[in-house]
């Protein structure tokens, strides 16, 4: 039971109504994260703002996002993520069973070897980036990912380490379908 209220849709006002009609509008609804963030309208909005900037602009694919947004859930232990972001990703074309493996097993999944190693530096980023070597940026950029990329792609790490805190902690109640 999520430990603090929703702003249910049907109860929004204001910016908290402009920001839900937007996140309906790409989404077909809005998740029970951004009814909770919707206790503070001015964080909803930035959060919102950030999501779009961060997941549905810039140059990495958003399937490749996806993913990144699942096996960081998966680290941090956010089954609302993983949930989440394997519906979003069946919903791209993501095969069941492939969605599956990624979040059980990067190695052993049905994926290119280089989005494996993207996977691979994200998962590390989110558990130990201390620990992120020369060498393994390097990796990463002999695939040809850019700086810029490289960015994007760290941007989606700390999105959702925030999100995957931020839900845990107050134990918002998953609004999705099981994978």
């Amino acid at each position: 039971m999520a430990r603090v209220k929703m702003v249910e849709v049907a109860e929004a006002t204001g910016k908290a109504k402009e920001v839900f009609d937007d996140i309906k509008k790409n989404f077909g609804m809005v998740p029970n994260l951004f009814k909770t963030l919707a206790l503070k309208p001015d964080i909803l909005e930035a959060n919102w703002e950030k999501v779009k900037a961060v997941m549905m602009q810039g140059e990495l694919p958003r399937d490749l996002k996806e993913m990144v947004a699942v096996v960081v859930s998966q680290a941090n232990g956010c089954r609302y993520c993983v949930r989440a972001h394997g519906t979003a990703l069946k919903m791209l074309g993501t095969p069941r069973d492939k969605v599956l493996q990624i979040i059980e097993n990067i190695d052993g999944a049905d994926i290119s070897s280089p989005v494996k190693k993207v996977l691979k530096l994200s998962v590390k980023a989110t558990r130990e980036p201390n620990n992120i070597t020369d060498t393994e940026l390097n990796e990463i950029k002999a695939l040809g990912y850019s700086d810029t990329q490289i960015v994007e792609l760290l941007s989606v790490v700390d999105l959702f380490t925030s999100f995957n805190k931020f839900l845990d902690t107050l134990q918002v109640e998953i609004d999705f379908p099981a994978i």
